[in-house]
């Protein structure tokens, strides 16, 4: 099926703006499933939701809500139609074309090419990370071999197709997602007796885990929360898909589907992520803990979907894995691809390049950049949570201020923005290196981007008229003492 539409997507694919973002003329449900399924992947059903959900229990489907209340609803209801109305005003199609234009800088553009390109690989890896930690539990095969198969069979499509291909294959994807989750949601819940006695087993465990806030407190859940939810109104793979949508109907239509998608999917990933200390222990699935008996939280999940998806539907599981990750694969490779190509070398290398060339280079640097990842992927690093973490947490904190204010007010600057874009992003770096970990170094780093940009360009504009004075004062000191320099 995916060779089929790779085929079929190069075909109708003839330009660059064909390529990247399929015409600009997207419909409301393969907007609305590309959203979800480049929002959603193997990193929330690995990663995210085994590792959050042995540590906070129940308190975890907060994430799910806000995700789907703030991350997707609130998203496409406040800058969905903005973004594209941007484009077209600017006449631009990436995130880094956007901020060169609104704040007239050269300088800004190629920042953010930079900020997109060395934090989306990390992301990206541990897209790779996760599903191939799933293939190695349910085919025992090796997490190298896994790691390669993934790759050429994304590079297949994506390279083939463009965003043609993509947006079709995520509406199939996101349809295989809601049916996985489903039959994962029922079968987890017949194996653990029912709700009730799920509830009761991790009330026994620890009560905590049954509470509004679990074990590790409220500002560790609400760093989660807010990193998650917040981070999407500035991340470059989701705003490609406003600028591709078709017109202002389609953004109605996929706000409420892909809102429900996000319900659906988020909260069984991390309802199921939450029974994980009922299924497994030290005893009964050695795999997925230390010698010393402590869980490794990316092992969690696989080890805990074999042991309660009957052996007979564990394909279907395998299908969900695969089709949130190779749908979140494609947009970020995608992206970071453009960045190289249209925001780097064709703004500032070579301004003059043909459309022609640009397409070509893109598909080129899409193999690339999926080799690079399963590169990372494979040294094995982190854990997922932790990559995930500063990869949105970086993005984020650089994006957040300058875009947000820039699409919705007029009244912020250059010098704001860029402020609060390289101030936001060092904050962020600086508190994860200093040992704080990364959802919270990465939400204060957002929040301090968004703060600063208002805040920044409201002082340049309030000093600028007595930097002007300084500035003509200045010049006729100057001009005064060159007159009597030359004797006039």
């Amino acid at each position: 099926m995916i060779v089929f539409i790779g085929i079929k997507g190069l075909r109708a694919t003839k330009s660059f703006n064909d390529f990247f973002l399929g015409g600009g003329n997207v419909g409301p449900w393969m907007s609305a499933f590309s959203y979800g399924t480049a929002y959603f992947s193997a990193v929330l059903f690995i990663g995210f939701a085994g590792n959050i959900g042995w540590n906070f229990g129940f308190s975890g489907l907060w994430i799910a809500l806000f995700n789907a209340l703030v991350g997707v609803l609130l998203v496409w209801w406040v800058i969905g139609w903005r973004v594209k109305e941007a484009a077209a005003k600017y006449n631009v199609t990436t995130l880094p074309e956007f901020l060169q234009k609104r704040y007239d800088s050269n300088l800004f553009k190629l920042l953010a090419s930079i900020v997109i390109f060395v934090f989306m690989i990390p992301y990206t890896a541990a897209v790779f990370m996760g599903l191939s930690y799933l293939f190695t539990s349910n085919f025992e095969i090796e997490y190298w071999h896994a790691l390669v198969a993934m790759g050429v069979f994304t590079s297949v499509y994506l390279v083939l197709g463009g965003y043609k291909s993509m947006a079709m294959i995520d509406m199939i994807f996101g349809m295989i997602m809601v049916v996985s989750v489903i039959i994962l949601f029922f079968s987890t819940v017949k194996v653990g007796g029912g709700i009730p006695k799920i509830a009761a087993d991790l009330q026994e465990i620890n009560p905590k885990l049954i509470s509004a806030i679990g074990p590790p407190g409220w500002w560790s859940l609400l760093a989660l929360v807010l990193l998650t939810s917040m981070a999407p109104f500035a991340m470059p793979q989701l705003m490609q898909k406003f600028f591709a949508i078709k017109d202002k109907k389609t953004v109605k239509q996929g706000m409420f589907a892909s809102t429900i998608f996000a319900i659906i999917i988020g909260g069984v990933a991390y309802f199921i992520g939450s029974t994980s200390q009922v299924f497994l222990s030290p005893k009964n699935t050695p795999a997925a803990f230390n010698e010393a008996g402590k869980p490794i939280y990316d092992i969690l999940m696989p080890e805990l979907l074999v042991n309660v998806v009957p052996t007979s539907l564990n394909v279907i599981i395998l299908l969900l894995i695969l089709s949130a990750s190779m749908s979140t694969l494609a947009a970020l490779v995608l992206v970071s691809s453009s960045t190289l190509v249209k925001d780097f070398y064709g703004g500032f290398i070579n301004k003059n390049v043909t459309d022609k060339r640009l397409t070509l280079l893109m598909r080129i640097m899409s193999a690339v950049f999926i080799f690079l990842s399963i590169a990372l992927a494979y040294l094995n690093l982190d854990h997922i949570v932790a990559i995930l973490g500063i990869s949105w947490g970086a993005i984020g904190s650089f994006f957040l201020g300058p875009f947000i204010w820039g699409l919705l007010s007029k009244n912020v600057n250059k010098i704001g923005a860029i402020t609060s874009g390289v101030v936001g992003l060092g904050i962020c770096l600086y508190l994860y290196i200093d040992g704080m970990p990364s959802p919270q170094a990465g939400t204060i780093g957002m929040f301090v981007s968004l703060g600063l940009n208002p805040v920044v360009s409201f002082v340049v504009k309030a000093i600028e008229p007595l930097t002007s004075k300084i500035a003509s004062k200045l010049n006729l000191v100057v001009s005064f003492v060159v007159r009597m320099v030359r004797g006039k």
